[in-house]
């Protein structure tokens, strides 16, 4: 469902627009999809979405208001498989993606006063595979993204005041990964799950001002990719999860943002390759209770008010490697209970007001591994486990 209230006359006085958008999903969805390839020669294109509700509202050239409610109880599943027996092509994509509530709001050369709440009771599933172990590819993207609730807010020169409520009781997994024979070009296989998740955009002259409150009290949150080669060139095998998310980035006046975070998941990321022999291979994995990110990276003004909990079931973080012989190869792992950046130019007279308050109640571990069986030019691994992490800068 999309909403789209546009003026395109200038008068002496603004008549702000009121919406209102109630949606309730109480089935389970679910989108299928599976590709049988011999040989492509340009490459293969997989796109596979479900979604419990989405919604999208958009004000242009005038003033507006917006009242969202998304409710979720179904289980949403998105399911994408391409099995190849000779060849991928060129360049291939595969993208599976499933939200249990989705909605963007956006404020173009006008103001948008909003109140958004997304509540998601339906389990969530995101799973891609790439099946082809007697097979070659050239350039592959593959990603899984899964989100119990996913909000965003985009501003083009324009101004909003908006609170967006998230609580999400339900499993979120993204999941799959990929076995080829022999990849030529660039393999890139990323997973990425959350429970709750706002993104904030503002371009060209942007202001905005947002209250967030993220509630997971969901079981689990995982995200788990598992790649193996015969021979590869360039291969990353990524995985992100996180309990609660916000990120906001704005370039223009003012960034105010008051953020409240509650997660009580287990938060899983595990990223696994193997290739027999390999030119350049990453395994990275990154997980999070509660995360969140704020920037005005051309304007004066951050105001970050942060509050994050991380209790109940734990973080843990799995990378690994494994090869015979090859170039250079690597492992990263990176956990933390909770984490919080904010960021303001100095250039441009910038000044940040932070308040921080942060507790993780929970175990936190991350581990890598890198294992070449014959021989390497480089090998590399990190772990790293932090409870509580909080950066905050002025630079240019």
């Amino acid at each position: 469902m999309c909403v789209m209230l546009a003026s395109g006359v200038a008068t002496s006085q603004t008549v702000p627009v009121q919406g209102s958008n109630d949606q309730t999903n109480l089935g389970d969805v679910f989108a299928g999809q599976t590709l049988d390839v011999v040989t492509a020669d340009e490459g293969v294109t997989a796109t596979t979405t479900a979604g419990g509700n989405t919604f999208g509202a958009t004000v242009v050239n005038t003033d507006g208001g917006l009242t969202s409610n998304q409710t979720n109880q179904g289980a949403i599943t998105a399911h994408g498989v391409v099995n190849v027996s000779g060849s991928m092509g060129d360049s291939s994509t595969v993208t599976t993606t499933a939200v249990g509530n989705s909605g963007t709001a956006t404020a173009a050369y006008g103001t948008l006063s909003g109140f958004m709440v997304q509540t998601n009771y339906g389990a969530v599933t995101a799973r891609s595979q790439i099946e082809g172990d007697a097979a070659q590819a050239g350039d592959v993207i593959e990603t899984s993204s899964a989100a119990g609730n996913s909000q965003g807010l985009l501003m083009v020169n324009g101004a909003m005041g908006a609170r967006v409520s998230q609580n999400n009781q339900a499993d979120v997994a993204a999941d799959g990964g990929a076995v080829l024979q022999y990849v030529a070009g660039t393999a890139v296989v990323a997973g990425t799950a959350a429970g709750n998740n706002i993104d904030l955009t503002g371009a060209n002259q942007s202001a905005a001002r947002v209250i967030t409150d993220q509630n997971n009290g969901a079981a689990n949150v995982t995200a788990t990719k598992f790649t193996a080669f015969g021979n590869s060139y360039l291969t990353t095998t990524a995985a992100t999860a996180s309990g609660n998310n916000l990120n906001a980035s704005n370039d223009g006046t003012l960034l105010d943002v008051a953020s409240h975070q509650y997660n009580t998941a287990y938060v899983r990321a595990q990223a696994e390759e193997s290739s027999y022999q390999f030119g350049g291979a990453q395994a990275t994995a990154y997980g999070v209770g509660n995360s969140v990110m704020a920037s005005n990276s051309n304007g004066p003004g951050l105001v970050l008010d942060n509050t994050q909990v991380n209790d109940g079931g734990g973080v843990e973080v799995i990378a690994s490697f494994d090869g015979h012989d090859g170039y250079d190869a690597g492992a990263s792992a990176t956990a933390v209970g909770n984490a919080v950046s904010g960021y303001a130019c100095n250039l441009c007279s910038g000044t940040m007001s932070a308040t921080n308050s942060q507790s993780n109640n929970v175990d936190v571990s991350a581990r890598s591994t890198v294992n070449v069986r014959s021989s390497g030019r480089a090998v590399v691994g990190v772990s790293t486990a932090t409870g509580n992490n909080a950066t905050f800068s002025v630079t240019n």
